[in-house]
């Protein structure tokens, strides 16, 4: 199936998860991660703020953000990249392209990324075996993701069943390490941590 077709596919079954089941589930990866060992001693952890239908993570950040990590969130620059600011709480956060909230912090810059400790991102789906993930298209977190350092763990979020055993790829495609979805954190074949 091509990309296309596939984020089709997903954002329809998105759709259709009933509200308190996609809210369990976003417990269930909230907790899965805040487990682990490395997400507990990363310091500075690059994550996103959710929207529509996405695992949502408005609880990670702030749970990550209250247990003493600084959290940095992306601010959508106009040509696509990811500029990144610190999230301090829920009260710092304002409407920015699109309407995607963003931090009102100083802007730390494209590559404030490469000094995160983890790195947390959206997708439609990921590969199990290559850590191939579909986004939306935009290529905003891939050239992120090339900015991460090669033993930083890189996560996607997942809603049941968006875990694949084969997600169409391009060259200019960055895997991620692990995925977490409601049923736990999975490691999948990209190379690094």
């Amino acid at each position: 199936m091509d990309k296309l077709r596939l984020r089709a596919t997903i954002e329809a079954a998105r759709a259709a998860i009933p509200d308190e089941r996609r809210q369990a589930a976003s417990v269930q990866i909230r907790e899965s991660l805040l487990d682990r060992p490395w997400v507990q001693m990363a310091g500075l952890v690059a994550c996103y703020w959710s929207i529509g239908t996405e695992p949502a993570t408005h609880g990670l950040v702030f749970a990550l953000w209250k247990h003493g990590a600084t959290v940095i969130l992306p601010v959508l620059r106009d040509d696509n990249d990811l500029d990144w600011a610190v999230y301090d709480g829920p009260d710092t956060l304002a409407p920015g392209r699109f309407g995607i909230m963003e931090p009102v912090d100083t802007r730390r810059g494209v590559d404030a990324i490469r000094t995160a400790a983890l790195v947390i991102v959206p997708a439609l789906a990921v590969d199990r075996s290559t850590g191939v993930r579909l986004g939306r298209g935009g290529g905003s977190y891939d050239r992120a993701l090339a900015r991460v350092g090669p033993n930083v763990p890189t996560v996607a979020l997942l809603h049941e069943g968006e875990l694949l055993d084969d997600v169409p790829a391009e060259p200019h495609d960055v895997a991620v390490r692990y995925a977490a979805t409601p049923e736990g954190v999975f490691r999948t074949g990209a190379t690094g941590t």
